[in-house]
């Protein structure tokens, strides 16, 4: 039997290869070398092992470095000022210092959790749920978050959004005179990001531990959960923050599967329903992953709804399209999205496109 301490290895292994590659050099480096050092692996295991992602270690040891903004170590950092590339210099200097820290990593990855609110990823969502709005009529969406971490994705409504096409040319679309544009590389383009911008009628999120924008210490571990060397990143967190403190959703702390029904109860049933997840299963058992499935069909029954996910096909995909080959990840690591609506039980499911993690790109299918 495989122990924790070598999945998380293999974990870190994965990460370097299908999602830091190409994206971060920073922590391609530092997942490579986490990988064969069983001494800085080991640090990780001190969560369950559905939560203890590569993701959340490197959280917390930015978390920590965020505290001594003078140790050498920032130099590697961008996120607070440093401007070093990686050098040969920069692994022993990490392993010195989250070993020198130990208790300290423990504690941060045994009480917090990947929280990633990653708000460019709204740039692929956008334009479902205006096509979801233009099948819904006249009357607001619904949206109920699970996963919502600070909420950011709720604020959807509020951002602008650049679509680059593969001739080179933009498509703009959303808020008119948003302070937010995010912006993302279209790779192969179907008519999509053109649609008019959906109405919410309610914004509602559910998560285990719900992050309030408004405390400094839950929002700097939201930035400590940034790609330190992905600095557009931290500024389109900052300003999507600013936004919801504008206009707060309703946050709720709650189980994905056992309290989806209480938190979609917040939601008057005059308006349809759009539930929507974006890279929570991956932190979500197997068996926990088709109870959510089997919850969202069973609220389907109660009242109109559409369920978006954005997520690895094996995350939840798999689980209705099993016969879609296609669509296991080959190669770097990529989110499928998708639209399920349920009919007298049965569902109608559609792959949409594919995406990257943060939102970087799309290729409708």
């Amino acid at each position: 039997m495989t122990s924790q301490l070598d999945a998380v290895r293999q974990r870190f292994h994965r990460f370097a290869e299908q999602e830091a590659a190409g994206n971060s050099p920073l922590y391609e480096r530092f997942a490579l070398g986490a990988a064969e050092d069983a001494e800085v692996a080991e640090l990780l295991t001190a969560t369950s092992v559905n939560f203890a992602m590569p993701t959340l270690f490197f959280a917390a040891a930015q978390r920590a470095l965020f505290a001594e903004p003078w140790h050498p170590l920032t130099r590697y950092y961008p996120s607070v000022g440093g401007h070093n590339g990686v050098d040969d210099a920069a692994w022993p200097e990490f392993r010195e210092f989250v070993l020198g820290r130990a208790d300290k990593m423990r504690e941060l990855i045994a009480s917090r959790t990947t929280q990633t609110n990653e708000v460019r990823r709204a740039a692929v969502l956008h334009p479902v749920l205006s096509t979801i709005a233009a099948q819904a009529g006249k009357t607001p969406l619904g949206l109920l978050e699970v996963g919502a971490s600070a909420g950011l994705l709720l604020g959807m409504d509020r951002y602008g959004y650049r679509y680059r096409l593969p001739d080179g040319t933009d498509v703009n679309t959303g808020r008119k005179k948003a302070r937010l544009v995010l912006d993302t590389m279209v790779r192969r383009e179907q008519g999509r990001g053109r649609s008019k911008a959906p109405a919410f009628g309610a914004k509602v999120g559910l998560d285990l531990t719900p992050v309030d924008v408004l405390d400094e210490e839950q929002l700097s571990w939201l930035e400590a959960c940034v790609w330190p060397d992905q600095p557009r990143r931290l500024s389109f967190l900052r300003l999507a923050a600013e936004e919801v403190k504008a206009d707060p959703p309703v946050l709720v702390a709650g189980d994905a599967v056992d309290d989806l029904h209480a938190a979609a109860a917040r939601i008057s049933t005059d308006l349809p329903l759009v539930v929507f997840n974006s890279n929570l299963l991956a932190y979500v058992s197997e068996a926990r992953r088709a109870d959510y499935v089997e919850a969202i069909r069973e609220l389907a029954a109660t009242r109109t709804l559409w369920w978006v996910a954005q997520e690895p096909f094996g995350a939840c995909l798999n689980l209705l399209l099993p016969e879609r080959d296609d669509l296991v990840l080959d190669g770097p690591a990529h989110n499928v999205l998708s639209v399920t609506r349920w009919e007298k039980g049965r569902s109608e499911v559609r792959p949409l496109a594919r995406s990257g993690m943060h939102g970087q790109w799309v290729e409708w299918l």
